[in-house]
């Protein structure tokens, strides 16, 4: 059997024709960038964040520890790198699309047709081979190879391969986005720990101060020197102390196990070291102009990449409009009996197709298709514009905060000092007469109050230190 087929002068007559009548609908996406300021900061240094690598940014070797934990056994970071597998078989399934399909097929049949039909009347009368009977019903055996072929003439196959890339390429932005947050979220946890560690010392430290008081107002009772209330007072200043002790034991429990969770791991004690705490200096980090977001980081590369994998969408989809060129062929041997497949030429089949494939009419679904990947375009622009508006108010908070944390720092510590000398002079004047308990137990109250705060503000000078250097790209390497 031998069969041909192939269009020869009517495809630039069709091509022509479909090329006409399917004008693709005209919608534009524009994305037009918002301006910025110049620079964070007037004479700032350049920002050399996203070229720091995390290890040499925290120091600290427990926490550098804790990082690497997280880094191996984070689920969400795990999640994340199967998303990145997954956009790597997306780019295999659309590169398998541009090459021809080859296929091998083996197939057996059998047919009886009517004798009184066309069909049935022809195989009566022909005498395949002299001195062979044909058989009846007649079977079909038949061994070929097949391939087919769609003709990237567009460059629709070339540019959803791009598209697909380009996803693969945001996906592992995406990653490092992860790993940012991951390590900034693993780190501020950690300074909270500190930060609870020492309130939790502070608070036993006053309750000690407390019972001393107590102590002494019970001996100036039975001197007829003070009253019950005081003590009484005095009690209950002791054991509200102690309840805040219990909150912040509680606290510290939470805090590690939700370390202990993004460590990905059953709960446990967390190492570290909690001395002096409070006169630890976070790192300095110098700020420098917003355009280096655009290199650093992950997020904007993601939605960059994401929006160039949308337009090459839309030419896709615009491609669609035009006519498609699939050409397939076969090559194999086809018989009546397994026996009679290796005569050849007798048994030998061939055929090569050319079709030329244009919409003309009913092209609603192509349009709707082609309006949606304009829209999702259009989305991929604005979010965009709002990554990168994200980004530099990011910024420029956390840099803001900063300096009036250090400000607030220093004022909490001249207050803690003041307060701390006023104890000891408020329980001079106690034991002299001089003063009523209620003067000591304020005190003793307020300078409790600013050594609390005084942690929270060196843990929340931490905290903006490490959500700058996150907000600036760095972290992933």
């Amino acid at each position: 059997m031998f069969k041909i087929k192939i269009t020869k002068w009517i495809v630039p007559m069709l091509a022509a024709l479909a090329i006409a009548s399917c004008k693709a609908p005209a919608i534009t996406a524009t994305a037009d960038q918002l301006p910025m300021p110049e620079t964070f900061a007037q004479n700032s240094d350049t920002a050399n964040v996203s070229n720091l690598k995390w290890r040499d940014f925290f120091r600290d070797k427990h926490l550098q520890e804790l990082i690497e934990v997280a880094l191996r056994n984070n689920q969400e970071l795990n999640i994340t790198l199967q998303e990145i597998e997954i956009s790597q078989n997306e780019i295999r399934m659309k590169k398998g699309g541009i090459l021809p399909t080859i296929a091998l097929k083996a197939g057996a049949g059998i047919e009886k047709v009517g004798r009184y039909t066309s069909q049935g009347a022809g195989d009566a009368t022909t005498e395949i081979k002299p001195g062979v009977e044909t058989p009846d019903p007649l079977a079909d055996f038949g061994v070929k190879a097949v391939a087919n072929w769609e003709v990237d003439i567009w460059k629709k196959l070339r540019n959803s391969k791009k598209a697909a890339v380009n996803r693969y390429l945001a996906s592992v932005e995406g990653k490092n986005f992860v790993l940012t947050n991951l390590i900034a979220e693993v780190a501020n946890s950690y300074y909270e720990l500190l930060a609870l560690d020492n309130q939790l010392a502070i608070v036993k430290q006053n309750i000690d101060i407390q019972k001393n008081g107590l102590e002494i107002v019970k001996v100036q009772k039975q001197a007829a020197r003070a009253t019950e209330l005081a003590v009484q007072k005095f009690n209950a200043e002791v054991l509200s102390s102690q309840s805040l002790e219990f909150k912040i034991s509680q606290e510290i429990v939470e805090t590690e196990n939700r370390i202990n969770f993004l460590l990905g791991r059953y709960p446990q004690q967390i190492v570290r070291d909690t001395s002096d705490f409070v006169h630890i200096a976070p790192n300095f980090i110098a700020f420098g102009i917003p355009s280096q977001l655009l290199a650093n980081r992950p997020d904007i590369k993601q939605a960059e990449l994401e929006l160039a994998a949308a337009k090459l969408d839309v030419k896709a989809a615009r491609a669609e409009f035009y006519p498609s060129l699939d050409i397939s062929a076969s090559i194999g041997t086809q018989a009546f009996k397994p026996s009679y497949l290796a005569t050849m030429p007798e048994s030998l089949l061939y055929s090569i197709i050319g079709d030329l494939t244009a919409p003309i009419v009913n092209r609603n679904a192509i349009k709707a298709e082609f309006r949606s990947a304009n829209s999702r375009q259009i989305q991929a622009a604005i979010q965009y514009q709002r990554t990168i508006l994200n980004a530099y108010f990011e910024v420029s908070n956390q840099m803001s905060n900063i300096g009036n944390l250090q400000k607030s720092y220093e004022l909490k510590l001249q207050q803690v000092q003041a307060l701390t000398r006023s104890i000891e002079v408020s329980n001079d004047l106690f034991r002299s007469a001089r003063a009523d308990y209620l003067e000591v137990l304020l005190t003793q109250r307020d300078a409790l109050e600013s050594k609390l705060e005084l942690v929270e503000t060196k843990k929340a000078q931490f905290n903006a230190v490490v959500n700058v250097y996150r907000d600036l790209g760095g972290g992933w390497r």
